[in-house]
């Protein structure tokens, strides 16, 4: 289940997913943060600690995500269109 949103108007879009290998509550949800170009905010993950967990790929029309974990090993998003 998605839920779109337009790039250039206020909101948060999302979807439900399900993952194997993840048992929904605990540290399920992911959040992604908007930036213009997910490898260079990557870059700074590594450099403050945190590991890359996917590097940069594609989601095709929807742009670019890179997966990382933080220093206390929380797994967020990081999102672009380039």
């Amino acid at each position: 289940m998605a839920f779109p949103m337009a790039m250039d108007l206020p909101g948060a879009s999302g979807a439900l997913v399900k993952t194997k290998g993840f048992e929904s509550g605990a540290n399920s949800t992911l959040v992604y943060f908007s930036c213009e170009d997910c490898a260079q905010e990557g870059s700074r993950v590594k450099a403050s600690g945190g590991r890359i967990e996917r590097e940069k790929m594609s989601i095709g029309e929807y742009g670019f995500i890179v997966l990382a974990i933080d220093t206390e090993g929380n797994m967020f998003g990081l999102h672009s269109m380039n």
